[in-house]
């Protein structure tokens, strides 16, 4: 399979309702903010949801969630000594490192570090593999509200000295950002592209799986329809390292309320636009549209 032919460059705007997009363990698992209060999804929950879609899509993935977990490894470790073709090959990292980007979509598309130790049966592995496909942290276009709520669970996680007494692990908090509007922008290298292997066909896999970002991901902090794409904008270069940069790109998105509208409390008060860049075409995709 040929790697990818064109640079390309994306970004995926979504709206969060009544919802907690990311939350900050930190700070009691609040939806992260910066300190001028706005709202922050970090690069690495995008892509634990990337994984994910194309993992639902068919794609094999090496970093599996527990909770989406498809076979019976409990660890990257076994996982990658479970396909005995990779063990082999602890040895050779250059061969190493092509087999892995063979076998997920993960590896090929965002690199991955094998670094593990000695273990009875298996050698030690050291690689280190960068992929060409970079998202970037998204972040809200205004400071967003977050509202926060005392829970009060129905039984006691354990039997306490008084069993008819509620303990305080019935007590807890849950917090959600009322609104907001993000924005994620990411590219995919074509240099890097050609060292794991990643395919124009890989890239239209990845479109798919923004487009359908968080399809299968509803949770108590995300329930369905909380969060929804709204538009992804996707640019095919026609050379490898493209016409213009990805922030020249990125800054073609403009959006911005609608005028009369102070603080946005729907996807209906922003006016989405973009800039034409001479001879870059750019292919605008909703899942509504």
């Amino acid at each position: 399979m040929e790697s990818l032919s064109k640079k390309i460059d994306f970004a995926v705007v979504i709206s969060v309702k009544n919802a907690n997009p990311n939350g900050d363990p930190l700070d009691g698992n609040r939806p992260r903010t910066n300190y001028d209060g706005y709202g922050e999804i970090s690069d690495v929950c995008i892509k634990r949801k990337l994984r994910n879609r194309l993992q639902d899509l068919g794609e094999q993935i090496f970093v599996q969630s527990d909770d989406n977990r498809v076979d019976d490894f409990r660890s990257l470790r076994d996982r990658a000594d479970g396909d005995s073709e990779l063990k082999k090959l602890a040895k050779d990292r250059p061969a190493y490192a092509l087999a892995a980007c063979q076998k997920w979509y993960d590896v090929r598309a965002f690199g991955q570090v094998f670094a593990f130790g000695k273990s009875e049966g298996s050698d030690s592995v050291s690689i280190g593999i960068r992929g060409p496909v970079s998202i970037q942290l998204a972040t809200s276009l205004h400071p967003v509200d977050i509202t926060s709520m005392q829970i009060t669970k129905s039984v006691n996680l354990e039997t306490g000295k008084d069993p008819d007494k509620k303990g305080s692990d019935t007590m807890g908090m849950k917090h959600r950002v009322d609104f907001g509007v993000y924005v994620i922008y990411g590219s995919i290298n074509t240099q890097l592209a050609s060292k794991t292997g990643y395919s124009d066909e890989d890239a239209e896999k990845l479109k798919q799986a923004l487009l359908t970002l968080f399809e299968n991901d509803a949770s108590a902090a995300r329930p369905d329809g909380s969060m929804e794409v709204i538009r992804l904008f996707w640019w095919e270069h026609n050379n490898l390292n493209g016409q213009y940069s990805s922030a020249v790109v990125h800054r073609a998105i403009n959006i911005k309320l609608k005028e009369g509208i102070e603080k946005p409390a729907k996807v209906d008060d922003y006016l989405i636009t973009h800039k034409e860049l001479k001879d870059l075409p750019i292919e605008i995709l909703s899942p509504y549209i």
